[in-house]
């Protein structure tokens, strides 16, 4: 659908032409084209969109546009929307919203709804409890399948999966069945008999960052949550993972370039907002840098004696920084995966420091090749190749190993990229550089 075509549409006020092209519309592409609208055009393209699309719209859109419709509604229509709104979406959307809207919401849902909200609300922030949702399936294992199958026509609609459903006995989880496992089994058949007793589950206050790695690991579209008594409380379907990944995911970037990290759009985050996520990061790194300052100040001697040594000085440091940012990549991904663990430190140093040996070589024998040519001295070729080499097994080091520590003290490996061990790296680079070269000029 052609963007242009529906502002036109809209502006001209042919609001037959555009409820019937909401109405063909997918959820997501309305709430894409919707961010594009000014406040009242918002309000008046919402109320086009078909009764039983409102919802799923209304759940894709960003914080600040539901602030604003929240804002504009009327008591029915908000009353309107909330029943038809998934309780974990309901709950992701309070957790943003100023508290006049919050109050306002929670006045409009009736007093069970609010219950299981306020519950939710109370977990921490980065559990399980905080993103799983209350609307699922059960059965009991007495069931038969038809009795199940007509369970499920009578109340699946207002529920967020019915691909997996959970049998309980006493509130408590003690199998899974498929709605393959339905389909394919006579009605007669009796739940306890079909249904799957190895059960794969989280905790309500199980990170919510290792709960979507469960969910990838072993394939899964929902994974039931318990309580501490091991009561089932809730699910967490696989659609709230990847908005945790996604949201890691644009963590970690952020501290791998050494900001804070922002909730916020970056064109709803203001100029004072990303001046503030990045200042802090940016000192720490320039005051850390004067101590390759310092260095090259005690230096000076050998400058004034040899001046060709201050050209190579850039080339060095950005070949330690590169090399030891490849290694802390790697590494930080391995993490965020789950494939490298605190024990395999010994192994993977191991494995890098063979890395950078057949690295430095090809690149030190250029190098060396190169001075040769050029300025016809052997024993700045010897130099640069020799610092080469240590800055490389130096950098890739420093680069597999600071990830790793950082996860053993419970910081985030990302916080140890690039900027950080490029700084580090720059102060060991300059001192191996110096140190290599006093000793063959005998400086």
């Amino acid at each position: 659908m052609n963007k242009e075509i529906f502002m036109k549409l809209l502006s001209a006020r042919e609001f037959k032409a555009v409820r019937s092209i909401l109405n063909v519309m997918n959820a997501v592409d309305i709430a894409s084209i919707l961010s594009e609208l000014e406040d009242k055009e918002l309000a008046l393209a919402f109320r086009l969109i078909p009764k039983d699309k409102a919802a799923d719209v209304f759940a894709n859109m960003n914080n600040t546009m539901q602030s604003k419709l929240v804002e504009m509604f009327t008591e029915k229509e908000l009353k309107a929307i909330l029943d038809e709104l998934f309780l974990d979406d309901t709950v992701d959307m309070l957790e943003e919203l100023p508290a006049n809207l919050v109050t306002r919401i929670l006045d409009a849902v009736d007093k069970d709804t609010r219950a299981q909200i306020n519950v939710i609300l109370n977990y921490p922030e980065d559990s399980a409890g905080s993103i799983m949702t209350t609307e699922y399936v059960s059965f009991k294992r007495t069931m038969t399948v038809g009795e199940a199958i007509a369970h499920i026509k009578e109340t699946g609609i207002h529920k967020e999966t019915i691909y997996t459903c959970y049998v309980l006995d006493s509130r408590k989880l003690v199998g899974i069945v498929s709605a393959k496992d339905l389909l394919t089994s006579d009605d007669d058949e009796r739940i306890e008999d079909i249904m799957e007793t190895e059960i794969i589950s989280v905790n309500t206050h199980t990170d919510k960052e290792e709960v979507a790695k469960m969910l990838s690991k072993y394939d899964l579209l929902a994974i039931p949550v318990l309580d501490g008594e091991n009561y089932m409380v809730g699910i967490v379907t696989v659609d709230d993972a990847m908005d945790v990944m996604e949201e890691e995911a644009t963590e970690d970037i952020t501290k791998m370039a050494a900001m804070n990290p922002s909730e916020k759009p970056y064109f709803e985050t203001s100029v004072w907002g990303h001046a503030k996520n990045r200042i802090l990061w940016l000192l720490v790194l320039m005051l850390s840098a004067t101590i390759t300052g310092s260095i090259l100040t005690h230096y000076e001697d050998a400058f004034q004696a040899i001046p060709l040594l201050v050209s190579f000085i850039p080339m060095l440091m950005d070949t330690g920084g590169n090399c030891g940012t490849q290694s802390s990549t790697l590494i930080i991904r391995g993490l965020a995966l789950d494939e490298i663990h605190f024990r395999d430190i010994f192994r993977v140093m191991f494995k890098e420091f063979r890395i950078s040996l057949i690295v430095g070589v090809i690149l030190a024998a250029a190098n060396g090749v190169r001075i040769l040519i050029m300025y016809n001295s052997i024993k700045m070729a010897v130099v640069i190749a020799l610092s080469l080499m240590a800055t490389i097994v130096i950098s890739k080091l420093i680069g597999c190993v600071l990830p790793l520590l950082a996860k053993k003290v419970h910081l985030d490996p990302a916080i140890m990229a690039a900027p950080l061990i490029t700084t580090l790296v720059d102060t060991c680079s300059v001192m191996v550089y110096f140190a290599i070269a006093t000793q063959v000029f005998n400086l």
